[in-house]
């Protein structure tokens, strides 16, 4: 279905309270855009019928009137040669081509001020179709604008936000080795206390088996008699 159903409805539309009512007057401007394009291609295709017809019409109104000259011709030649019959027979006929001349010319003058109309009309809509196509460009250039601050605005959210978790990323390496080198070195002093309860468990053995040697002897000395 069309925005406008007559040339009438887009010259008196009112382009403002159309874009308030759209849900998209982007979408709107294009829409009416394409339809007045369209209605001005229709117009002026009739426009050129009309200004076609009326050329047609003067020739046959231009034929009437010759025929109109030569009946009155011939009337007044009738008349010089004393044939009143003849003069009243062609001034019938020229009565005839004036007829016809009368209802072209007013045919002529209906179809002048249709074209006279759909002039004012065509011309109506060129300027309409010219405040729509600023208009339409004005909000490419504000679509436009609104998309770069948005890229703008993501791109320096984006670097602050990874710029952030690049920080973070940075602090948790930093826990990561911190808790690491903790690991190592826990590892390490355990496995030197290992070594050193090893070395210590080893010294206490020889000095348990020197105790239960000297304890042995002392009592083995306690049990021989004396040699007499």
């Amino acid at each position: 279905m069309s925005i406008f159903s007559r040339l009438a409805d887009i010259v008196n539309a009112n382009l403002n309270s159309i874009l308030d009512k759209a849900e998209d007057p982007a979408k709107m401007v294009r829409l009416i855009i394409q339809e007045m394009e369209d209605e001005l291609v229709r117009e002026r295709s009739n426009l050129a019928r009309f200004l076609a017809e009326k050329k047609d019409m003067q020739r046959h109104a231009q034929r009437h009137q010759t025929r109109i000259d030569e009946w009155q011709s011939k009337a007044e030649l009738a008349l010089s040669r004393e044939r009143e019959d003849l003069a009243r027979a062609a001034l019938l006929e020229k009565n005839k081509q004036q007829d016809l001349l009368n209802a072209m010319q007013n045919e002529q003058q209906l179809v002048n001020e249709s074209i006279d109309k759909l002039s004012q009309a065509i011309s109506a809509l060129e300027a309409k179709l010219l405040d729509a196509r600023a208009r339409q460009q004005a909000m490419q250039l504000r679509e436009r604008s609104a998309q770069s601050r948005i890229n703008v605005q993501e791109r320096a959210r984006y670097s602050t936000t990874s710029a952030s978790l690049d920080k973070f990323a940075r602090f948790e390496r930093k826990i990561d080795e911190l808790e690491a080198k903790a690991d190592i070195d826990s590892h390490s002093k355990g496995l030197e206390q290992s070594f050193a309860e090893l070395a210590v468990d080893d010294e206490i053995g020889q000095e348990l088996e020197k105790l239960k040697a000297n304890m042995k002897a002392r009592s083995t000395a306690d049990v021989t008699p004396p040699k007499e």
